[in-house]
């Protein structure tokens, strides 16, 4: 009696719903979820609510990505959540190298000055500059500071937190969190005054994302989130004023 109430029990769990496997999170609440939607017969879907809030697990599974993109950008909490913890998202580390190039880009073209053209041919000369390359070097190893600073911090103040630390998931989310760095390359392209300002506004934004970033995978505060990256972002400024003083 006892294994056929078991069965009972997990029949319908199991039969026609979409069965995450790994465990998913409500957008709303944090809460533990093992099914997004419930798929019933003549394509009819329905969305699984949350037992804790009595809400939608995750209520972007039917949205378009622009606005799932849309609301990222606006730093949303749950689309964060949706992004992170709903979706099997790889393109961490292709982002990570992609972003690297567009702030190689910027920093070498800053450094080339008014030594530009506009030939076609220098695309050429342009990949042939070794000093591009030590650009994406240097954006690399202050990434890796930045990186390597948040982590620290957060292992040294685990005990203040609700959560456990989960190295790879936090870089993974501080990797994807990073794509305002993409936003590099248009500002460079339409270079006008402002572009300092844009350059500040564009990190100002990463450095956002990043912490709401830290927040939803920790379930942390928006204080602890923000001074966590504070600490990140001073070590990768000393880092980069150490070795432009020794001229690297």
């Amino acid at each position: 009696q006892h294994n056929s109430k078991t069965a009972n029990t997990t029949t319908p769990r199991t039969a026609g719903a979409m069965m995450c496997m790994y465990v998913c999170r409500c957008i709303e609440c944090n809460e533990e979820a093992y099914e997004l939607h419930r798929d019933y017969s003549n394509g009819i879907l329905k969305i699984t609510i949350c037992k804790s809030c009595q809400k939608p697990v995750d209520k972007y599974i039917e949205y378009d990505p622009v606005i799932i993109l849309i609301d990222a950008i606006l730093c949303k909490v749950q689309a964060y959540r949706h992004i992170i913890f709903n979706t099997k998202l790889n393109i961490h580390v292709k982002l990570c190298v992609f972003c690297l190039l567009c702030e190689a880009y910027l920093r070498w073209s800053q450094h080339q000055g008014t030594e530009q053209t506009s030939d076609p041919a220098d695309i050429i000369r342009y990949a042939k500059e070794w000093e591009f390359y030590g650009m994406f070097g240097l954006a690399a190893l202050e990434l890796g500071v930045f990186l390597g600073g948040v982590l620290a911090f957060l292992c040294s103040v685990q005990g203040l937190l609700t959560t456990s630390l989960d190295p790879h998931l936090l870089l993974k989310a501080l990797l994807l969190s990073s794509y305002g760095k993409l936003l590099l390359i248009p500002a460079v392209i339409w270079e006008h005054d402002y572009s300092p300002l844009c350059f500040s506004l564009i990190k100002l934004f990463v450095l956002t994302s990043n912490s709401q970033a830290i927040r939803v995978v920790l379930n942390s505060s928006k204080r602890l989130s923000v001074f966590t990256v504070f600490v990140g972002f001073l070590l990768e400024t000393s880092a980069a004023y150490i070795i432009q003083k020794i001229q690297w």
